[in-house]
């Protein structure tokens, strides 16, 4: 199993997600806490809670109904624009309360004195341009304002995580200890189950209570019918989850099922790489969890290997027709598998009017999927069979070199002690949140 130590950090938390639609339904009698709750209650004047003005003022700060469309514009654009009404309004909801958090958590930062400087946030911001849009910052303000977000909006986010987790390891993490013992019970058990296997889990939580489970468990089935026709899940999860890891898009990491609820583990267990599963019930509420890939503990895994390859392609000209296209296809892929090795592959694609692109370091984990066995499975100076379209030209990989992975280590000790540190300060971080949830002073306009 392998665990990376890495800086500390937590989710910004999505806020209470059970409310969507209507009003919640009350089925309960005597486990209300106390609270005097009838079946079917007589309201005095006119509340529609789903039809509140957007501005909210939380501890004085206001939320605007501009901040949330800008937050709710980013979802929207991750699920591909498939987002009916009835959708957006229930998002719209959750979205408020997520930023309600987001403001909670900024306040408490400031009060307790923990700083984060614009260039902090700035140079975040960059790194998530170029990362996840291969962009620079100018490029991403124009794509946020395109989708009808905004600069400013993806900023305060990435200011409310940076204050959070500042503020969380100073005031939470010094505070949370982890036994020696402990770490040696972890490594041992990872050494008994060398060979099995091991899953890497996304994962949506959504809480709920005996009171609003129903209105929960349609919550959570909504999400999945977004998932499944194309929805971003890092996004919903980055939005919406309750988990610790909303803020890494649900990421779970590695993890062997033994260490999730039997519930999630026996879903996990026939699902194939790639698809999800939801929503699922377990102890506080539903999740909802994608299967992102899987091998074997503490083996070395083929898909690991290093390898060296040439893509060499050709394009077509406009008006080529389909039975052109095969016919050239077919006389490249020829000329190709002739080359004999990746010396003469050059000469040859060039005689063929074919470019050639080199790759000297790239995980076969990282190819597509069909390509993966394909390639893993070929010898030095072989050619994959040609793949492509007219519109895209067809292109053959040769594989010029394979580096294969040794024996997967096992992490070391301050690795594990530091994975079950983020665990429990994860856990105190939800109180802390649901503290600052209950003393706020919140005024709807």
């Amino acid at each position: 199993m392998s665990i990376s130590r890495r800086p500390f950090r937590i989710a910004l938390a999505a806020g209470v997600l059970a409310l969507a639609g209507g009003a919640i339904a009350q089925d309960i009698a005597g486990g209300s806490g106390g609270l005097v709750l009838p079946d079917n209650p007589n309201f005095f004047g006119k509340n529609d809670p789903n039809n509140r003005k957007a501005t909210v003022v939380i501890n004085g700060e206001i939320i605007t109904g501009t901040d949330i469309d800008q937050r709710v514009a980013l979802l929207v654009a991750a699920s591909g624009g498939k987002i009916e009404e009835e959708e957006l309004k229930r998002l719209k909801l959750q979205v408020l309360r997520n930023l309600m958090d987001e403001t909670l958590q900024i306040q408490e930062a400031a009060a307790q004195k923990v700083e984060v400087e614009p260039e902090e946030v700035e140079q975040t911001y960059a790194r998530i341009a170029s990362q996840n849009f291969g962009q620079d910052p100018k490029a991403m303000d124009a794509y946020l304002a395109r989708i009808g977000s905004s600069p400013a909006s993806l900023k305060r986010q990435i200011r409310g995580e940076l204050s959070w987790q500042r503020l969380l390891r100073r005031n939470v993490q010094p505070f949370v200890n982890v036994s020696d013992e402990e770490v040696r019970e972890v490594l041992k058990r990872m050494q008994e189950a060398k060979g099995t296997e091991e899953y890497r889990v996304g994962e949506i939580f959504l809480s709920a209570t005996a009171e609003n489970r129903e209105a929960v468990l349609a919550n959570a089935t909504r999400i999945v019918e977004q998932l499944r026709q194309g929805g971003s899940f890092v996004g919903y999860a980055r939005q919406f989850s309750e988990a610790s890891t909303a803020s890494v898009g649900g990421d779970l990491g590695w993890v062997r099922l033994g260490q999730l609820p039997v519930e999630l583990g026996a879903a996990l267990q026939g699902l194939p790489t790639g698809q999800l599963a939801g929503p699922i019930e377990i102890r506080g509420g539903f999740s909802i969890v994608a299967l992102i890939d899987k091998r074997q503990v503490l083996t070395a895994d083929p898909r690991d290997a290093l390898l060296s390859l040439k893509q060499i392609s050709i394009a077509f000209a406009p008006g080529t027709t389909e039975a052109q296209a095969n016919a050239r296809a077919r006389t490249f892929a020829e000329a190709m598998s002739g080359a004999r090795g990746c010396g003469a592959a050059d000469e040859i694609a060039a005689a063929q009017g074919a470019e050639v692109v080199n790759n000297d370091q790239i995980k076969a984990r990282d190819l597509p999927g069909p390509l993966q066995n394909l390639v893993l499975g070929m010898t030095l100076g072989e050619v994959t069979p040609p793949f492509g379209s007219i519109q895209d030209g067809v292109r053959v990989l040769m594989l010029c070199g394979r580096d294969d992975p040794k024996d997967a280590s096992a992490p070391n000790f301050e690795q594990i002690q530091g994975q079950i540190e983020d665990e429990r300060v994860n856990k105190r971080a939800q109180a802390y949140l649901r503290d600052l949830r209950r003393d706020a002073v919140i005024d709807y306009d």
